[in-house]
Parts: C-alpha cells; structure tokens; sequence
C-alpha cells in the first residue's frame, strides 16, 4: 500500500469527493425501479388470493346463518328479502314468523371487492342465476371484476362450488 504524501493526498480527496456518476446513478434506480415491480405483482398476487379465500369464508358463515333463519322461520328468505333478513326481521311478505336473530354478529356488508352478495333463492322462477337442482339457495360474489362471468383470476364465487 502507498504512502499517503501532501502530493497524493489532494488526488485521493478528489476521488472520495466525486460521489456516483450520472449513468451510475441511473444504473442503481433501474434495479431499484425494476425489484420494486416485481415486489408489486408478487403482493398484488397474494391480495387478490386472500380477498377470494375472505370471500369463501364469507359465503360459508352467510350460509350457516340462513340454515338457522330456515330452523326458526320454517322457510328461506325470499330474494326481495334478500341478506338483510338475517340481520333485521324482514317487513316484506310474507313476514318471517319465528324470527328470532339476528342470525349474524354484523351487520351483511359486501364482499371484499365492495360489491353486495347476491342471494338467490329457488322458489323464485325468474332468478338472475339458475341453482344446481335440488338447492334451496344460493350466494354469488361477482369478484373483482364486479359483474357476472369473468376470465381465470377473475372467477364469480358461487355458495355451491
């Protein structure tokens, strides 16, 4: 290693001094640019994973509570009804006698992309969505793309699949 004399010193303090050049510069904030995008796409991935798997669990918990309006009313709610009745005894025909809720610890909100649940109940002939034969009811999230149908990441969530 070389000595450090007054003649070199003032070359070496030049150096330290000069800090990153401009294309090193750029260099560090494309990798920096291009690690925090896939760090975005991996999170965004996990989101809407989590979102679908809150929904599941939504529909479940909505589906144990209409067995027991079904225990204490004797029949479902009608889609005019709709998820409200489990939460307020329903004012609309025919009055839900026996009703004794409610039959949820919240009040129903919406799935995790904001939209409202549908509920279909198969008394009624003119449903959005025909039910799989035999069922009394179901719940339908439209997912993220908020409208029915949808392409691989963005399937409807159906109570019977």
């Amino acid at each position: 290693m070389k000595k450090i004399t007054r003649e070199n010193y003032s070359h070496l303090k030049k150096r330290w001094n000069a800090g990153f050049t401009f294309v090193e510069t750029l260099a560090v904030l494309a990798v920096t640019a291009i690690l925090t995008s896939q760090i975005g796409v991996a999170a965004h991935k996990i989101i809407q994973k989590a979102r679908v798997s809150a929904a599941k669990t939504q529909i479940e918990q909505l589906k144990l509570s209409l067995q027991n309006y079904f225990a204490d009313c004797g029949r479902f709610p009608t889609e005019e009804q709709g998820l409200k009745a489990l939460w307020e005894e329903p004012s609309l025909y025919p009055l839900a006698e026996g009703w004794n809720g409610p039959y949820t610890d919240r009040k129903i909100l919406s799935d995790p992309w904001g939209n409202d649940f549908l509920y279909i109940n198969a008394e009624n002939p003119l449903s959005v969505i025909e039910l799989p034969k035999g069922l009394p009811f179901g719940i339908v999230s439209y997912g993220a793309d908020k409208a029915s149908g949808g392409e691989e990441n963005n399937k409807d969530i159906f109570s019977w699949e």
